[in-house]
């Protein structure tokens, strides 16, 4: 089992690409959110559509959805895009359940409610898995959690977003947290579990307040933030993070291998 980081940089960074990621199990690869940069970035690693089974969606912010009408459109007519028995074949799509009609209302219909003489859904273009209440899914030997985090709140409501947390081949507990906001006494619990941790980190000058600034990250206990892996950082200079007891920051295209203890 490896996880590739296809990318490392925040929603509107123009270096690093899009922080969307690529994880590689029994000859099976998921894409974990499809931004707008993700085909671009697979290419930087000499990896296509054809190369995919399944995705994974965490919430509907563009950069981790504006990928999904490119994968939709180009499985869907791609003639050669079949199983090892020569049958049309779709990606798995494995979804929180309360986010998949939004994610085709708001984010891709107005791209793939494009065939004619049928009425388009998600389904026409994925194998749609929806993850109900306390959702989870099964991938490459593997079952994965989904840990809703706060990621922002509209109006009055926090908008559904979800981490991932899962038992890797190596024994080690995986916490990627996608997108949230700092907000560590929610998903402390999570902290405590892993063995390493995936952490979203702005590094803006002037903080979103929608996703954990670095500043607040390394006010953190020593024992998290050592196991900590920081991600989805604004293009520039960045802080000397092993200095504040960090694991690391993540590289664009770095690999972690999970399939060796």
């Amino acid at each position: 089992m490896k996880l590739t980081f296809i990318g490392v940089g925040s929603a509107f960074a123009f270096e690093n690409f899009q922080s969307n990621m690529l994880l590689e199990a029994d000859g099976q690869r998921l894409l974990i959110d499809a931004g707008g940069d993700s085909r671009h970035a697979l290419k930087a690693l000499g990896i296509t559509y054809h190369d995919l089974h399944a995705v994974y969606v965490s919430h509907l912010h563009g950069d981790h959805t504006h990928g999904l009408e490119w994968l939709a459109l180009t499985t869907k007519f791609d003639r050669s895009f079949v199983d090892a028995a020569g049958a049309k074949r779709k990606l798995t799509m494995f979804i929180k359940s309360s986010l998949a009609d939004d994610l085709w209302d708001h984010c891709m219909k107005g791209g793939c409610a494009t065939l004619q003489g049928e009425r388009n859904t998600l389904a026409t273009y994925f194998d749609v898995s929806r993850c109900g209440k306390n959702g989870k899914f099964k991938f490459g030997g593997s079952l994965f959690k989904l840990v809703q985090t706060i990621h922002y709140v509209d109006d009055c409501e926090v908008v559904p977003s979800y981490g991932l947390f899962w038992a890797a081949r190596d024994g080690r507990n995986v916490f990627l947290t996608t997108d949230t906001q700092f907000a560590p006494h929610s998903i402390r619990t999570f902290y405590n579990k892993a063995d390493i941790i995936f952490h979203d980190c702005e590094t803006a000058q002037y903080p979103s307040g929608i996703h954990a600034h670095y500043d607040d990250l390394k006010g953190l206990p020593a024992e998290t933030k050592a196991k900590m892996w920081l991600y989805h950082y604004q293009d520039g200079p960045k802080p000397d993070c092993t200095k504040d007891g960090f694991a690391g920051w993540v590289k664009q295209g770095q690999v972690f291998d999970f399939s060796k203890k």
